[in-house]
């Protein structure tokens, strides 16, 4: 089954500007079109999309995201270096995470004690 533009836009949650510019990028290149140019979805061009999402989501930016799509359309020839490739993205989720994590301890501890610690008004006038 095929999907529109439209139909992958809602499904994906994505704007429809933004599934165009992942196209005109090449970060889809297994797209089909109709004999009328319009963009035709499959399954597997709504997984690319979803692997696109997931890597861009996180930090990969999307000139290394369209070499990892050109790997995979090379084959099993490139397993090593795709591999390299989400090993150092996978690095960089964790130090994310754990960036997230204290910054989410700071956080609790501040709710924790909120009452101990009080408000911080910066913007509150000094009397003298």
């Amino acid at each position: 089954m095929d999907y529109t533009i439209k139909q992958v836009s809602e499904r994906l949650g994505l704007p429809v500007s933004t599934l165009r510019y992942y196209d005109k990028e090449g970060l889809m290149p297994l797209l089909e079109r109709t004999d009328y140019g319009t963009r035709q979805y499959s399954e597997t061009d709504i997984c690319w999309l979803e692997l696109v999402c997931c890597l861009k989501n996180n930090g990969m930016p999307l000139n290394e995201i369209k070499d990892f799509m050109g790997l995979c359309l090379e084959g099993a020839s490139t397993c090593e270096q795709r591999k390299i490739m989400l090993e150092k993205h996978k690095e960089h989720v964790l130090q994310q995470i754990d960036s997230l994590t204290r910054s989410l301890d700071m956080i609790n501890y501040k709710l924790d004690h909120y009452d101990e610690i009080g408000i911080f008004h910066i913007d509150a006038p000094v009397h003298s």
